[in-house]
């Protein structure tokens, strides 16, 4: 929730309105390089903003964003991959044209 304080009551989202939104600037997408050599890419996905009244202490609208985060692996250090397996195969061989 944005404008609210932390651990306050979350607000009565039965008057809750989807509210439109542009992107201002970037395209949201976060490289990060893990200590173990991988790059990932992650990005907030925004599904809806809704406005669900506002803040009792400060009189601000509170906003709730419902969003889901995507994370593509980028690179990857040739000693972490490990030979995919088909799933259910009983003698666990690779799958062709992998590893």
């Amino acid at each position: 929730m944005m404008g609210g304080a932390p651990g306050a009551a979350a607000p009565d989202l039965s008057n809750a309105e989807i509210v439109d939104y542009t992107a201002l600037e970037g395209d949201g997408k976060l490289r990060l390089k893990l200590k173990d050599g991988s790059v990932i890419e992650v990005r907030l996905e925004i599904m809806n903003i809704l406005r669900a009244g506002h803040d009792p202490n400060t009189g601000l609208p509170a906003y709730i964003v419902q969003s889901a985060p995507l994370v593509r692996l980028v690179e990857c250090p040739k000693e972490l991959r490990r030979i995919p397996v088909r799933p259910g195969a009983k003698d666990a061989k690779a799958i062709p044209g992998f590893g």
